[in-house]
């Protein structure tokens, strides 16, 4: 396989990663009432602090996947993100009817990006975890 081709593959397909977070950290900032009344719909507790939270995890992370910045290390913890928000959101097993089919559609969907993100881990370059140079771009290190 073309080195060049797989590379500007994996760079797109990280790029859109980040931006599946991004914009949703983003419309967090811009809507948290409507998010926060989501999440306690779905019996969340803390709901507040929580939704502020993840706005800021999902703007920081679909920053740092988009820019190449600690990749491996912020797609494990989106994998993590991912599975706390299944459970705690889309709650498929509580619902029924229409409500029930969108949860669960959404569930599905999420574990298809989590799949996204291992792929994206091991098509990632590995970092030694160490105080130097931890603010540069993976592709730089």
């Amino acid at each position: 396989m073309d080195d060049t081709k797989a590379k500007w593959e994996v760079l797109t397909g990280r790029a859109l990663l980040g931006l599946y977070f991004l914009v949703p950290g983003i419309m967090k900032f811009l809507a948290p009432d409507m998010h926060v009344a989501l999440m306690e719909h779905h019996g969340v507790g803390f709901a507040p602090p929580l939704m502020w939270f993840a706005a800021v995890v999902n703007v920081a992370g679909g920053l740092a996947l988009i820019s190449g910045w600690h990749v491996r290390i912020v797609a494990f913890c989106f994998v993590a993100y991912i599975l706390l928000v299944n459970a705690l959101l889309h709650d498929f097993w509580n619902f029924s009817g229409i409500e029930g089919a969108h949860e669960m559609q959404n569930f599905i969907k999420n574990l298809g990006i989590l799949a996204g993100l291992l792929v994206l881990v091991g098509a990632s370059k590995r970092r030694p975890i160490s105080l130097t140079n931890w603010w540069k771009s993976d592709r730089t290190v």
